[in-house]
């Protein structure tokens, strides 16, 4: 459990005279599941294609599998799954030709290969949709096919890129109990996701980066106790009156974050935060108490502001 997996010193990745990566440093251990959280821009997907050891490193070292991509490419791949943000499966195909003729590019026997693909059908839960065509799929269906399609060669390593972007609620619940599942049959997951729930659902560790550097690592849990507080008290005073509020309950909190439609305090104790407002004659027209979640900490980390 302690392998190395993935190794990186300092790793930069440039583009002429843009540089998306700016030296970070990332450990990933066999067997656990790691995330790359970030906004858009933040380097993740130029980080992963590293990692998939087909963008070359501009700087820095990098081992995958305890080998030199820049030397070791054909190598690594082969013992890589990659399964990318967009579907790749090809819509001429039937469900199980997309994982047989995909399975026959690794140079898998036609008999093994046969097997390998009614297996992950299975475990994908598409065995009843095997010679339905791709377009026919639901989106949820599709992504299912595609991260079988990425096990077809049975990798020791799952690059997940957005593996659950645009489905549903119960497709991502599906999702999440099959990569859970390969994570403990053995699989080291690495996934970039913009959900903060799917993180701390499906990941061990995780980095949070923003603007090309790390920005911060941990647990999902260790991430929230050395960010955030214990609670956070959501005040709903009305559209214009939340930054009047904010300014009277300014030493309630560790911090306050004005929204045009609520005020966040953050504190360790919410339900004493919403007393002393109480106190001090303030009525918000709604009030919720939480716990803070792993967005409280991508938000405090790398803001609210969009990022092109």
């Amino acid at each position: 459990m302690t392998e190395s997996m993935i190794s990186a010193r300092g790793l930069r990745k440039s583009f002429g005279d843009f540089e998306a990566v700016r030296g970070i440093d990332v450990e990933v251990r066999r067997g656990e599941a790691f995330g790359f959280l970030g906004p858009n821009g933040a380097g993740k997907s130029s980080t992963m294609r590293m990692i998939a050891a087909v963008s070359p490193v501009s700087g820095g070292d990098l081992r995958i599998l305890g080998m030199d991509p820049a030397v070791d490419g054909p190598a690594i791949r082969a013992r890589l799954g990659v399964c990318p943000q967009e579907d790749t499966l090809d819509n001429e195909l039937n469900v199980f030709d997309n994982l047989y003729i995909y399975g026959r590019y690794f140079g898998i026997p036609r008999a093994q290969v046969r097997e390998r693909a009614e297996e992950l059908l299975e475990f994908v839960q598409l065995t009843e949709k095997r010679k339905a065509r791709v377009e026919d799929l639901s989106g949820g269906m599709k992504r299912r096919l595609t991260i079988a399609r990425s096990l077809i060669s049975s990798p020791e390593l799952l690059l997940l890129d957005e593996p659950t972007t645009g489905l549903d609620p119960q497709a991502r619940h599906v999702l999440w109990d099959q990569l859970y599942r390969l994570k403990h049959a053995g699989v080291t997951l690495v996934l970039t996701t913009h959900y903060m729930d799917e993180a701390e659902q499906l990941c061990d560790r995780l980095v949070v980066m923003d603007k090309g550097v790390v920005a911060a690592e941990g647990s999902p849990r260790e991430l929230i106790e050395t960010h955030a507080t214990r609670e956070v008290a959501e005040l709903r005073f009305g559209i214009g009156e939340n930054e009047r509020a904010a300014e009277k309950v300014a030493d309630l909190g560790t911090r306050i974050e004005a929204l045009p439609d609520r005020l966040l305090v953050y504190a360790d104790d919410g339900e004493e935060v919403v007393a002393k407002v109480a106190e001090r004659g303030l009525s918000p027209l709604a009030v919720l108490v939480r716990r803070t979640t792993l967005e409280d900490v991508f938000l405090a980390l790398t803001g609210r502001s969009l990022v092109d």
